[in-house]
């Protein structure tokens, strides 16, 4: 009888796509959710990582040339219609206030420098809006995505039980397909949640370390703008 047992589970077939296809729908559902995420988190994570290497490119360029000692005025005209990396719209944004602050007959409105800080934290906020969007996504997933998986794991056990039950039968050819398929819902849960949890923190120390960078350069040219100020007033 053992070996009749052993010979029948052998003819299953356990691979990936013949799981799925036994499994119940709401089990299909949960792996389908499943999958769904984890590509979606990828999607984000290769984007992201792309868009942070671009950034940090378009950063060391610009702080090249802000510091290359050339006119600040030569700079904002060649780069003020098509500002690329998020320094470069940060120094538009302060050099944008800065002229528009200009009195017709010579010296700066009142708040000048409080308006150009205005400005450049604005488009600080605008760079932050878009370095950590799709991170909030990518934590959900870490979170709830081993809990889909469990889910899908009892509701496949359960369905496991009532087969047996239905059968009257404990042999393994009855009840190793339904535990398979029940515990593949859990290995795509972690499957989704881990690099999710991994990508989420690494990427939120990057944009934190991106936005830090952004937040000192607005320091160090609000401080210089701030300088003329005095001199002219």
């Amino acid at each position: 009888m053992e070996t009749e047992t052993l010979a029948a589970a052998r003819e299953i077939d356990f691979s990936l796509l013949a799981l799925f296809l036994r499994a119940t729908l709401t089990v299909k559902i949960v792996l389908v959710v499943l999958v769904l995420a984890s590509f979606w988190s990828w999607a984000i994570i290769i984007q992201k990582l792309l868009n942070f290497r671009t950034a940090r490119r378009d950063a060391e360029a610009f702080q090249q040339a802000f510091w290359s000692g050339a006119p600040l005025d030569e700079l904002f005209d060649r780069i003020r219609m098509e500002p690329t990396g998020a320094n470069e719209r940060i120094f538009v944004a302060g050099m944008v206030e800065w002229r528009r602050s200009h009195r017709q007959g010579g010296g700066f409105m009142p708040g000048a420098q409080a308006r150009i800080e205005r400005a450049m934290d604005v488009s600080i906020s605008q760079v932050a809006e878009s370095l950590t969007g799709g991170l909030t996504f990518l934590a959900t997933v870490g979170s709830i995505a081993p809990f889909v998986g469990l889910f899908g794991t009892v509701w496949g056990i359960k369905n496991a039980f009532e087969e047996i039950a239905i059968q009257q039968d404990t042999n393994l050819a009855v009840v190793a397909p339904g535990i398979a398929e029940a515990l593949l819902a859990t290995a795509l849960g972690l499957l989704a949640a881990i690099p999710a949890v991994i990508f989420f923190n690494k990427l939120s120390s990057d944009a934190n370390r991106l936005l830090s960078g952004y937040d000192s350069f607005a320091t160090e040219f609000a401080a210089i703008l701030s300088r003329h100020l005095e001199k002219e007033r």
